[in-house]
């Protein structure tokens, strides 16, 4: 078998009726994007994500004519051959989308779904749902904490057993914030877990002061305090606080979560498989975790990372986006089998994704 295509599929789906915000970054628009890698024999292997410029091209002339099912020599080739001077950021993540529709792809060619070739530990993985987004047309937030409060209830309706929400809004403030984490707290009950997520706002004196404030609703984990490049810091907040630090969302390749683990400025390994360089590289990072005794918590959607947890002994929680933000995505791919705060993962081959093309189709076309 060998490669003979790669290919993106991408198109925008419009302004945001009401923008959302977390700590840094506002979002007013939504799209879809799915990379599809073709071969010789017919099979082909299809994951989200890919923006075109940074997949096809120099990425496509290096893959044509390869054997797909050598992982580790596809992935090196990618890497290896114009990497420098690049070893982080958006060059790593094409990397990664490319690597997950390669291994949709060996699922499909030997029958067998993603979960069971990368490690196969357990088909049934935890699973949470990520929201608690600042909202508004505005400045303000005009979601507030009713608002708030009915949407972290409303997951739990859902099937979840856990549920994380925002903080960090320069707009809402610490004293604001501990509220808001209190008033969910005591919606969803103490047996529920909330885990609290400031996307790289603070300091480390205001992670810690902030941790502080807040122990007493009991978070499951408090997520990336810090920018990602403050080892230090974070670090600090480690060392200070009984509540996990979860982090490494933003973090690149088995080199940056090597230094990561060794600065001591995580609890919880948060590897994106996407982001970090695929599910050759999330392997990579999960094992050097391991023998830190560190849990693997990955950032992104089930479809995907819900393969990663069920992979490996140390899988902690999957994230779930499927009944908030990304709820779109449900018109062009079945949703997850999700229930009782587990996420079941397929015995489809591959990722075991069904799209739905008729609508995929019909969107790209405009």
């Amino acid at each position: 078998m060998k490669i003979t295509d790669v290919t993106v599929t991408e198109f925008s789906l419009g302004a945001l009726k009401t923008p959302y915000w977390n700590s840094i970054i506002r979002t007013t628009s939504k799209g879809f994007s799915r990379i599809e890698v073709h071969t010789d024999e017919g099979i082909t292997g299809m994951s989200f994500g890919g923006h075109r410029s940074h997949v096809t091209g120099r990425f496509k002339d290096l893959l044509v004519g390869q054997d797909p099912l050598n992982a580790e020599a596809c992935w090196d080739r990618l890497y290896a051959h114009n990497r420098k001077p690049v070893a982080k950021g958006e060059y790593i993540s094409a990397i990664g989308v490319i690597d997950i529709a390669l291994w949709d792809l060996r699922g499909k060619t030997l029958n067998q779904p993603c979960w069971k070739l990368l490690g196969g530990h357990r088909q049934r993985v935890p699973v949470y749902a990520a929201g608690g987004y600042y909202e508004g047309t505005g400045a303000d937030d005009d979601k507030g904490i009713a608002g708030l409060v009915a949407e972290m209830t409303g997951f739990l309706e859902h099937g979840y057993r856990a549920v994380k929400m925002k903080v960090g809004w320069p707009g809402a403030g610490l004293k604001h914030d501990a509220e808001r984490v209190r008033a969910v707290r005591e919606a969803i009950g103490p047996d529920k877990d909330l885990l609290v997520d400031v996307n790289n706002a603070w300091d480390a004196t205001t992670a810690i002061r902030f941790g502080r404030m807040i122990e007493k609703y009991e978070p499951y984990w408090l997520e990336e305090p810090t920018p990602a490049d403050d080892y230090r810091g974070q670090a600090a907040i480690c060392a200070a606080l009984d509540t996990p630090v979860a982090s490494g969302e933003n973090e690149f390749t088995r080199w940056g979560f090597r230094d990561l683990i060794e600065a001591k400025a995580v609890d919880i390994v948060q590897a994106d498989p996407r982001t970090c360089g695929g599910f050759t590289e999330w392997l990579k990072i999960a094992a050097l975790s391991s023998a830190y005794h560190l849990p693997m918590a990955p950032h992104g959607g089930p479809h995907v990372g819900a393969h990663c947890v069920g992979a490996v002994s140390n899988g902690l929680i999957v994230e779930s986006y499927v009944h908030s933000i990304q709820s779109h995505l449900n018109e062009f791919v079945q949703p997850p089998n999700i229930a009782g705060g587990y996420v079941t993962l397929p015995d489809r081959p591959g990722l075991g994704l069904v799209w739905e093309e008729d609508a995929i189709q019909r969107r790209a076309r405009g």
